[in-house]
């Protein structure tokens, strides 16, 4: 046993024990989010339950089975059910119901024992809405125009009316948007004359011409708007609830009406990955609960790939003085062990700092320089990506520092010397040989820094991420890529629905799906990285020997 020890076996066994467990751990923890994230976007059966009560009281439960749970016997007691002593568990179900213009919560539990049928309707349907939620329920007519047609033209109806809120989407998005932003610039143009007192009588002439223009604009597609939104209010359809009300729910409020217990396997895969695309593509409804998750991807994206540039210079150089520049002596010294112990300051406080020195002081002092015809209104002065991006980048900055200043170490003296002595001056022994080679190092830092920022939500909290941002810091106005806008982003959007939505049971499966959805993004980040560093690893494998 002694010898075996001595052979290093059993701290082999320990770390290939300690990687498995890893290994294991990390599997687990992906199928259970894929697993509960997946399931969101499953068309679920529609499920009718007629209950009976003690007092022989008969109600009807019309939704999709959620989730099921086993409680003691002991803790009903107390609703004097008639229950079998002898089961020491009930099963009870919950069931999402919807129909929230009907009811106070569109979830509820119903007992087993309660259950006198249970059944799955051929004929039931349900009505995806953009307000209220899912309507549950059957088709009793369907009106065109004020008049009862046959419900076979429901399709041809409801593609007509996402034809024209498409239109209207794009209309108040890009056309009138594009209109209120020139007004705003024109109205900020006249208040800064007025502030420099160089607003003469032809300059106000001039603007008053063209805000007289733009208002012109904005009147024929506000009119344009108008008569679109009349046409999405056409035609209506009846539908009859579990508890035998009829409801009138009018075309514009609906997005999809599908009949999930007459669809076959291959339907419901088919409709899995299209609520799949809808779900990264379109935006967040009834208060992030519903809709997709698009403009949280792009700030995620956008706000990390801000970051990389940033950090990625600001790093390498560092490295590059501390190890190639500057001398072996106690400021050096001092200088990496702060850098170390940046690496462990808690994230927050990096919110704080970027709230304070670059929100206020630099975004502050920006405004007041360049921007004060906006003011009191802040322009740099208030969160946004450009200030998160570069709180990041200073939290990222370490690992960047000592991955590169690692690679920088590696590298012989001997062909610092061999170069040197051929003539080359040392930037461009840097330049030509010592980058190169220590590419990989570099990339490998980026990716850690990439990693990290991607996952971070504190920082984020204070200098620039919100719950909704009603526009993308990217758009057709000049100068198109706005720093200045707030942004939303998945790892607060999984907090905010996950512990801020009024409607949790709603919310849980929604924050499987987006956290399924940001750990791909970091993966899929995280492999464009390394693959370039592989190449390059490739590229330059030759010069190190």
């Amino acid at each position: 046993m002694n010898k075996w020890f001595k052979s290093g076996s059993p701290w082999i066994w320990l770390s290939a024990g300690g990687v498995s467990l890893s290994l294991i751990s990390v599997l687990g923890l992906l199928w259970l989010i894929a697993s509960r994230g997946l399931s969101y976007f499953w068309p679920a059966q529609v499920h009718q339950f007629e209950l009976m009560d003690k007092q022989g009281n008969a109600s009807i439960v019309i939704g999709e089975i959620y989730d099921r749970e086993h409680i003691p016997t002991q803790q009903l007691v107390h609703l004097d059910l008639d229950l079998d002593p002898s089961e020491e568990t009930v099963e009870r179900l919950l069931i999402k119901t919807g129909n929230r213009e009907l009811v106070s919560l569109d979830f509820r539990w119903i007992l087993v024992p309660e259950i006198t049928q249970q059944s799955t309707p051929e004929k039931l349907v349900v009505v995806e809405r953009r307000t209220n939620g899912n309507f549950y329920g059957y088709i009793e007519s369907v009106i065109q125009d004020g008049n009862v047609v046959s419900t076979d033209k429901l399709p041809e109806l409801l593609t007509r009316v996402i034809e024209i809120q498409d239109k209207i989407e794009t209309l108040q998005k890009v056309e009138i948007g594009a209109v209120n932003y020139q007004l705003e610039r024109l109205r900020l143009r006249e208040r800064k004359h007025r502030l420099q007192e160089t607003l003469t009588p032809d300059k106000a002439q001039d603007i008053a011409k063209e805000v007289a223009g733009l208002q012109t604009k904005y009147q024929a597609l506000e009119k344009t708007l108008l008569a679109l939104r009349d046409k999405t209010e056409r035609d209506q359809i009846t539908l009859r609830a579990m508890d035998d009300q009829v409801v009138t729910v009018s075309f514009a409020d609906i997005l999809k009406v599908t009949n999930n217990n007459q669809m076959n396997f291959f339907e419901k895969l088919m409709m899995f990955f299209s609520q799949i695309a809808v779900f990264v593509s379109d935006d967040p409804r009834e208060a992030n609960t519903e809709g997709g998750v698009f403009p949280a991807i792009f700030g995620t994206v956008l706000m990390v790939l801000l970051m990389t540039i940033i950090v990625s210079p600001m790093g390498v150089i560092a490295a590059i003085y501390l190890h190639e520049y500057a001398g072996n002596n106690a400021l050096t010294k001092l200088l990496r062990i702060a850098v170390i112990n940046l690496a462990g300051v808690p994230s927050i406080v990096y919110g704080v700092f970027g709230l304070g020195f670059f929100v206020y002081m630099v975004g502050g002092s920006l405004d007041q320089i360049f921007y004060p015809e906006t003011l009191p209104s802040p322009t740099f002065g208030t969160p946004g990506v450009m200030w998160s991006a570069i709180t990041l980048a200073i939290l990222t900055l370490p690992v960047v520092i000592v991955s590169t200043e690692e690679g920088l170490s590696r590298i012989p003296a001997a062909m610092r010397h061999g170069s040197l002595a051929l003539g080359a001056t040392k930037v461009e022994t840097l330049w030509r040989i010592i980058l190169p080679i220590a590419s990989p190092a570099i990339m490998t830092g980026i990716i850690l820094a990439i990693a990290r920022a991607a996952g971070e939500v504190a920082p984020l909290m204070l200098v620039g991420v919100v719950k909704m941002a009603p526009n993308l810091p990217l758009d057709g106005n000049f100068p198109f890529l706005h720093l200045d806008r707030k942004f939303m982003h998945l790892g607060f959007h999984i907090y905010d629905v996950g512990f801020q939505s009024p409607n949790v049971e709603a919310a849980r499966p929604l924050v499987y799906a987006t956290a399924l959805l940001l750990v791909t993004i970091i993966i899929s980040l995280n492999m464009t990285a390394v693959s370039i560093r592989n190449k390059l690893r490739e590229k330059y494998r030759m010069l190190e020997h």
